[in-house]
């Protein structure tokens, strides 16, 4: 999965794709290096993020869709508003990718009203806060255990269940340790019997671990997306998506795969 951030504040590219021919070409060159899946999203989600409007995040979007109309993979939207959800579906998206889980009021209908895929996300707290003071008891067990509570709601409000891919939302309202204990336990969230998506491209965790900035992050960004795989992910979400088609195909290799 390919990320296209139409934002000017996003942590890694804020402000590069804002222009939409820019996201377009954007668009357009990570589908010429192997993206299976765009990802666009027109309001940033970064810790310490504020919200934009309705209005503003569509005005960011739909010229972006629209120029996207033709394009050879299929569209995920990133947005938590049933409105954005709507005008994306209308415009031809073929996924929502909702940090919140389908639960604003009327995100769930939206979605089940619909036939396109979604994506369930984990977050403690919302982005303006969410990485203040997270605390779990524990990590893995909550994070499955809202995931699977997620899936069910979901399923009960009309998705079906073949339409569903979960996220436990690395970074999202989870510190260092808790990010890499969700990584080494991944295989129990696969366990739910749903696609996992794996969020770790440029990520501050590994800015963390390694010193380094979000444009200096790629060798790290590689390694969590392998390690990611390896434990049962089935999309990794990345900004360098010839890179990591590279990696994973060492690895399909390994496994005998190719």
């Amino acid at each position: 999965m390919g990320v296209v951030n139409v934002t000017p504040d996003s942590f890694s590219d804020g402000g590069r794709f804002i222009d939409p021919k820019s996201a377009v070409d954007r668009a357009n060159a990570l589908i010429a290096e192997g993206a299976d899946i765009l990802d666009i999203g027109a309001e940033s989600s970064r810790p310490g993020a504020g919200g934009v409007s309705v209005e503003q995040e569509l005005s960011r979007l739909m010229p972006v869709l629209e120029g996207l109309r033709d394009c050879a993979v299929p569209i995920s939207v990133d947005t938590v508003k049933p409105e954005v959800m709507r005008a994306a579906i209308a415009a031809g998206a073929s996924m929502i990718n909702d940090i919140g889980a389908l639960r604003a009021p009327g995100a769930l209908e939206t979605v089940a009203g619909s036939h396109v895929a979604v994506c369930l996300m984990h977050m403690q707290g919302e982005p303006h806060t969410m990485q203040q003071s997270p605390s779990y008891r524990d990590v893995v067990a909550e994070v499955g255990a809202f995931l699977e509570e997620r899936v069910t709601a979901a399923m009960a409000g009309g998705v079906a269940r073949e339409r569903i891919v979960v996220d436990p939302g690395f970074g999202f309202g989870k510190t260092v340790a808790h990010n890499f204990e969700l990584l080494r336990n991944l295989d129990r969230l696969a366990a739910l019997g749903r696609p996992v998506l794996a969020g770790w491209s440029r990520k501050s965790t590994l800015g963390a671990i390694t010193g380094r900035g979000a444009e200096d992050r790629l060798a790290a960004s590689l390694a969590a997306a392998l390690l990611a795989v390896e434990r049962g992910a089935r999309i990794v979400r990345v900004h360098d998506v010839a890179a990591t088609r590279d990696a994973l195909q060492v690895l399909a290799a390994l496994e005998g795969r190719t």
